[in-house]
């Protein structure tokens, strides 16, 4: 049986797939980067995470307070 494609035409195919393929994994590897960036994430939600813990601070000072009073 002979190939229908010449060694040139599988090599150029070849080489354009490792060259999508690099790139996606680029891209990939910039978007998980991003969303494991920290500080970034801790910037955008800087306001959620003060009002948690203002809330976490206030009940544990109600029952802190709570345990010295009757």
């Amino acid at each position: 049986m002979t190939n229908p494609f010449s060694a040139d035409d599988l090599e150029q195919r070849a080489a354009s797939q490792r060259q999508r393929l690099h790139e996606s994994v680029v891209e990939l590897r910039s978007t998980v980067r991003e969303r494991l960036d920290v500080q970034k994430v801790a910037r955008s939600h800087i306001w959620r995470a003060s009002v948690a813990v203002g809330a976490m601070a206030l009940a544990a000072g109600y029952a802190l307070a709570s345990a010295f009073t009757d």
